[in-house]
Parts: C-alpha cells; sequence; structure tokens
C-alpha cells in the first residue's frame, strides 16, 4: 500500500465519489422498519386476509379528518371530506374506503362533530405499502383544504413519519458528537494533523459503506434504523482502527527517528504498523462479524437488515484501514505530526527514543498490578450489581409517536386521542377459518360469533365488525389503548391464549400491527438463547486461535459478558424503571424495545473485543520479546491505554449524542452502547485486566500441547505449550 500510495488513493477518490453521489438515492430507498416474523400467526394471518379478503386490503388505515371551524357536518366541511374520499379512492393501492357518510359506517363521526374518520384499506407487499402510504397523503394533502385538514395514519404512515425523523435525529446527534471527537483526538495524538486522519477514515468507510448498500438495495430492503445504527457502528469502529494504526505508525517513526521524507523507512514504518495494530483490527472485525452473523438465525427482517448493515460496515471500514490509511500515512510520513501541540501534552511514547520505562499508564499498571485483588473485587461486585436489573427485563415496542410533532400521523393522533380511540390506527384483526384453512363448519362460524361478542364487551376494545367470505371470518378489532402499549399486547395474548382455542374444528389466527409485536418479542426471547451460544462460542474459539492460549480467550469472554451485562443492566434501570427520565427528557414505558437487548448485546460483544484484542496483543508482543508478566502487561496498558481511552471518549460522544434525540429506541441504544464502552474501557481494560492477568500469572499463556500443534505458534514466540510457566 505504501509503494502504491498514489494509485490506491486514486482509487479509493473514485469509490467515494461515486459511493456519495448514491447516498440520496440510498435515502429515498429507505422503508419503513419491518417487525414481522417469518411464518409468525401474524405473518400467516396477513397472507389468510389476502387471500380470503382482498377488498379489505393488507393493511387498514385511517383517514382523519379535522374541521378547523364549525362541524364535520356541514355542508361545506362535508363537500371537502367528499372531494379527499374521492382522490384517495383513485390513490395506487387503495382497494377499499369506508368513509365517515357512507353506509356501513359506523361511529366515524366524533361526539363532538369536529372530526370524522374514514377507514382505508390498502393493497401491496410489505415493500411497497410504505411508498405508497406516503403518496396517499400526497393525494390527500392536494385535496383537503377550506377548513378541513386530511391526515393519513395507520403503521405504515407512522413508520413513514419516524423514518423521516430518525434520519433528521441521526444527522443532529453527528453534528454534536464529531466535533467532540475531534477534540479528543488532538489531545490524544497531540498533533492536529494525525487527529483529522481517524474522522476523515471514518468518514470514508462509511460513505464507502452507503454506496454498497444503495447496491444491495436493489435486492434487500432497508429502513432509517438500520442506516441509524450503521452509522453509529461505522462512526465508531472506523475512528477506533484508524486510531491503533496512526498510533503504531507515529510510534514506528519515532522508535527509527525518523523525521525527514525517506520513502524506504516510511514505508517500512508503515508495515510494521499494519502487520501489528493492521493484524489486530483484522482480528477485531472477524470478531465483530462473527458475532453479527448469529442474527441471521432469528426468522426477523428486522435481525437480518442489521447483521447486513454491520457486516458490511466492518467489511468496508477494514477495507479503507488497511488499504487507504496505510497509503495516506505513507504519503505524509513524518508530517503526520504536524501542528503538534506542547511536548508534555503529546503521547510518552513519542517524547523518546520509544522506550517506556515509567509512563503514567505503566505507573498505573504496576499499581493494579501490586493489589490486584483490592482493586479486581470491588470493581467485579459493582459490575455484578449492575447486571442484576437484567433480570427483570420486559421487551415492548414503542412506534415512537411522541416524536412525530409536525408530521401527518402525529396530527392525526393528536385528533383521533381528542375525539375518538388511538386503536384506530391499526386495528387487531382475527381470522377464523376450518382446520387447514377449510371453510369453517356451522359449529366454526358460532364460535367465530362467539368469539367476536366476547371481544365487544371487553373494556380494551372500542369496536368490533365481522365479515365473513368464502366460508371464512374475519373479525377487525379496534383497541380503546395505544396499539403499542401494555394493554394492547394483553388483548392480543388473550385473544390467542383464551378465546380462540374455545372455538372447535377451527383455525384461528391473530395479525395486525400488535400481533406483530408480539410475535416479534416470542421469537427473540426463543431465540436468545442460541444467539447467546453461538457468540460466546464462535468467540471463544475465534480468540483461542488468535492468543494461542486457553485462559486469555476465557477471561475476555467473561469480562465482555460482565461489561455487557452491567450495560443492559443499567439501561434497564433508567428506560424501564425510568431513574433519570426527566433529566434525559422522555417518559419511561416501562419496557425496552424488543430488538434491544439482543442487538445491543452481539453489537456490543463485538465491539468491546476490539479493546481486548488490542490489549492483549500488545501484552504478548511483549511478552514474547522476552518480559516477564507483570512487565508485559506494564508495557502493553502504557502502549494501549491512551488510545483505548481516546477511542472510549470518542465512541461514548457518538453514542452518546442520541441519546438528545426524541426517538425512545435512539435514545436506548445510545444510552446502552455508550455506558458498555465506557464501562469496557475504563473498568475493564484499566482494572480487571491488569488484576486478572496479574492473579492468573504463567497460567495466561498456557496451551496445552494437543492444542499447541493444532494452534502452531507465531515464529519468535517464547511461550513453551504443554505447561503454566512464568519467568
Amino acid at each position: 500500500m505504501a509503494r502504491h500510495r498514489r494509485l490506491v488513493i486514486g482509487i479509493w477518490i473514485v469509490l467515494l465519489i461515486l459511493s456519495g453521489a448514491a447516498l440520496p438515492a440510498l435515502v429515498e430507498k429507505l422503508k419503513a422498519p419491518d417487525y414481522g416474523v417469518d411464518g409468525a400467526e401474524s405473518t400467516r394471518a396477513s397472507s389468510l386476509i389476502q387471500r380470503h379478503f382482498q377488498g379489505f386490503g393488507n393493511e387498514q388505515d385511517a383517514i382523519v379528518f379535522d374541521a378547523g371551524q364549525g362541524r364535520i357536518t356541514d355542508a361545506g366541511q362535508r363537500a371537502v371530506v367528499d372531494r379527499v374520499l374521492t382522490a384517495a379512492r383513485g390513490a395506487t393501492g387503495v382497494v377499499a374506503v369506508l368513509g365517515p357518510f357512507d353506509p356501513g359506517a359506523r361511529d366515524q363521526v366524533s361526539p363532538d362533530g369536529r372530526a370524522a374518520v374514514a377507514l382505508v384499506g390498502l393493497r401491496g407487499s410489505t415493500d411497497e405499502l410504505p411508498m405508497r402510504a406516503s403518496d396517499l397523503q400526497e393525494v390527500l394533502d392536494a385535496a383537503a383544504g377550506e377548513g378541513v385538514d386530511a391526515y393519513l395514519t395507520g403503521y405504515s404512515p407512522i413508520t413513514n413519519d419516524l423514518t423521516v425523523v430518525e434520519t433528521t435525529a441521526t444527522s443532529e446527534a453527528e453534528s454534536l458528537g464529531l466535533p467532540i471527537a475531534l477534540a479528543i483526538l488532538v489531545l490524544a495524538f497531540g498533533a492536529v494533523l494525525a487527529a483529522l486522519l481517524p474522522l476523515l477514515l471514518a468518514i470514508a468507510g462509511l460513505t464507502f459503506t452507503f454506496g454498497v448498500l444503495y447496491l444491495l438495495s436493489f435486492g434487500l430492503t432497508f429502513d432509517a434504523f438500520l442506516v441509524t445504527i450503521v452509522t453509529m457502528i461505522g462512526t465508531g469502529i472506523g475512528i477506533d482502527y484508524a486510531m491503533f494504526v496512526v498510533s503504531r505508525f507515529r510510534e514506528e517513526l519515532a522508535r527509527r527517528g525518523i523525521i525527514e521524507p525517506d520513502r524506504a523507512a516510511v514505508a517500512e514504518a508503515t508495515g510494521v504498523a499494519v502487520a501489528t495494530s493492521g493484524r489486530t483490527i483484522a482480528y477485531s472485525g472477524i470478531v465483530v462479524a462473527v458475532s453479527v452473523c448469529s442474527f441471521f438465525i432469528t426468522r426477523s427482517p428486522i435481525f437480518r437488515e442489521i447483521a447486513t448493515g454491520v457486516l458490511v460496515s466492518v467489511a468496508c471500514t477494514l477495507a479503507a484501514a488497511l488499504t487507504l490509511l496505510p497509503a495516506v500515512l505513507a504519503a505524509l510520513g513524518p508530517r503526520v505530526n504536524a501542528w503538534q501541540l506542547p511536548r508534555r501534552w503529546r503521547p510518552a511514547s513519542l517524547r523518546s527514543d520509544g522506550t517506556l520505562a515509567a509512563g503514567p499508564w505503566a505507573r498505573w499498571a504496576r499499581l493494579v498490578l501490586r493489589r490486584p485483588i483490592a482493586f479486581a473485587v470491588p470493581v467485579a461486585l459493582l459490575l455484578a450489581l449492575a447486571t442484576l436489573p437484567v433480570a427483570g427485563l420486559h421487551y415492548g415496542i414503542d412506534l415512537g409517536t411522541g416524536s412525530l410533532a409536525g408530521r401527518p400521523s402525529a396530527a392525526a393522533q393528536r385528533v383521533l386521542d381528542r375525539s375518538f380511540t388511538p386503536g384506530v390506527v391499526s386495528p387487531i384483526q382475527v381470522v377464523v377459518t376450518g382446520s387447514g384453512d377449510t371453510a369453517l363448519e356451522a359449529a366454526g362460524r358460532q364460535g367465530a360469533a362467539d368469539l367476536a361478542a366476547a371481544l365487544d364487551g371487553d373494556d380494551r376494545v372500542t369496536a368490533v365488525e365481522s365479515v365473513e367470505a368464502a366460508g371464512r371470518t374475519l373479525i377487525s378489532v379496534v383497541p380503546a389503548v395505544p396499539i403499542d402499549s401494555g394493554a394492547a399486547i394483553d388483548l392480543v395474548r388473550h385473544i390467542r391464549d383464551d378465546l380462540a382455542p374455545g372455538i372447535p374444528r377451527a383455525q384461528v389466527l391473530v395479525g395486525g400491527a400488535t400481533a406483530s409485536f408480539v410475535d416479534l418479542s416470542d421469537e427473540t426471547t426463543a431465540k436468545l438463547p442460541w444467539v447467546l451460544a453461538l457468540v460466546l462460542g464462535l468467540s471463544l474459539l475465534f480468540l483461542l486461535a488468535m492468543f494461542r492460549s486457553v485462559v486469555l480467550p476465557i477471561k475476555a469472554v467473561l469480562m465482555n459478558l460482565l461489561a455487557t451485562g452491567a450495560a443492559i443492566g443499567l439501561t434497564v434501570m433508567v428506560f424501564q424503571w425510568g431513574y433519570g427520565e426527566r433529566l434525559l427528557g422522555f417518559t419511561s414505558p416501562g419496557f425496552l424495545q424488543v430488538y434491544l437487548p439482543i442487538s445491543v448485546f452481539v453489537l456490543l460483544f463485538g465491539l468491546s473485543m476490539d479493546y481486548e484484542v488490542f490489549l492483549i496483543r500488545r501484552i504478548q508482543e511483549a511478552h514474547e520479546d522476552g518480559h516477564d508478566t507483570d512487565d508485559s502487561i506494564a508495557v502493553g496498558v502504557e502502549h494501549t491505554a491512551r488510545p483505548i481511552t481516546a477511542a472510549a471518549a470518542i465512541m461514548v460522544a457518538v453514542f452518546g449524542s442520541f441519546v438528545t434525540a426524541q426517538v425512545m429506541e435512539l435514545k436506548q441504544f445510545g444510552f446502552a452502547l455508550a455506558v458498555a464502552i465506557a464501562v469496557d474501557a475504563t473498568l475493564v481494560r484499566l482494572i480487571l485486566v491488569p488484576a486478572f492477568m496479574k492473579l492468573l500469572g504463567g497460567w495466561n499463556w498456557w496451551l496445552p500441547a494437543p492444542l499447541e500443534r493444532v494452534f502452531s505458534a507465531p515464529r519468535g514466540s517464547r511461550v513453551r505449550a504443554g505447561s503454566p510457566r512464568t519467568r
């Protein structure tokens, strides 16, 4: 890369120009989140509705009319309503519209006469519905007016508006986090130009990622939340990876005394940086990839999207870090240290000939090594206590309607809360057919009627409507509560567990948005043990091959579990229990987003492994150079603590900036990731790891002879296999 730096940089400039040009097109192709589960009851119910009740469409939405003056039943306002409905019936994908004044309309005009609701059936696939909902809202805007507003609401309209809000929130969070990141980088590197490189690398990797995602979007679907996750993870790992490589490159320049451009010497320093730190980040990237691949065992599109997005982000960032960054470093050479801070603000390894006799981080490490139990026990107990709230974790879905101020679905929700019921936006749909999707027998039809009557008398239900077609029954249930509330979820479970089994010789399937949330929660709960086993097992095997030690991988996995568990536990305390909700500007819904715990675990396990690999590899390097265990730990900590703490501070700034967003899922993800990284880089890497390695002594390097033959030690290793050994 150093020898062909001009060619490499030129290729990357072309790639980034093309990827940047594709970004607006990618944003246009973003879809609403798909919370469905392949083969789940709600998915099968949707399929039956599409097959037997085509007149209802694949999704039932609502047009909410609001009269600014007078009553909706006045002649002038009613004429506007009729005009809007005529336009809506001609919109693409609309298969049915039941207006408030049509025959068969039931309680669709509010008691105060100020508002009315029309029910709309939209036909289309999961990919088509959001666009058709967006087009329908444009039709309503064009036809409304003269004192009457018309707003479309429902599952797709709400998620469309959420996409806009999340995209804006992501941009705002980046504008807050990146300047802080730059300031931290300047302090960490002690030089302005060197500090700019990680930011530029992160931007390059992220831009390339969006270009690849655009190409993939022709065969796959992506939503705005995925782009937010990719932005968060891509920015974090991009800065991390670049910091490690740039730090080692500058250290190699200082060790060789290179202060003037010397092409051969600079190329050699570049090669060493990539062979050491570059190899480390490659290992780290593989661990992240291994972790997120576990998402593919779930049957939900939202998890598959996250896995795909993070895999692409890691691959593109690694490609930039291992090709573009070395080429740029070779082009800069000693000029990478331009615009330096005063000498005392520079890293210790750059203020001498590269040897670290007693730097501040080495002194800290030796302090921990002198009293390992006194340091390790309180920290381990603290993290274990922080993990306890995980036992009381509750799942749910907060659609984020409270964050949609200024959007059409928010205006519709305001009118519904005032004059109707919030459940109108997405009714629960109960499909009753004979066994094997045959026509119902007499007993089955009577059972469906009894089920509808039981629901009509439920306090959680506002309206029930039954329709028969081809010997099947469709029961539409309008909840009296928000569709993403715990009461609505309980209602779905009540229908499935208590009412449906009472219908003889019939198949009863419950669908709709709320039922999809329930199925996603059940799928997440069922697959969580398998995801944990895959992530832990595969990571353990990979680290065993990389560290060529039995104890170090086990310790790494346990440390990461402790840090991740503590972060999720603290997230439960804040967002489920409500501690600090006033400070962070939200009202606790009483649960975490259903996909957050498993996603945070997988992502954090992969991300925190960066620091583990970076630290342990440097300790191993010192050990293989002949240092004893204590000296190896001190040297490793001295060389890595500054970039690790700086990288962690940057990640905390980037992730923490999302806590300022109004969307609950962004707040939760940002908080959980920021807390976990902070805990991992401070309490774990600077205290627990040195303390436990001191206590383990020679066992740190133990590799049984049979495994030594499988994982042959790297050339020059001084570790003898077969028995623990201390120096």
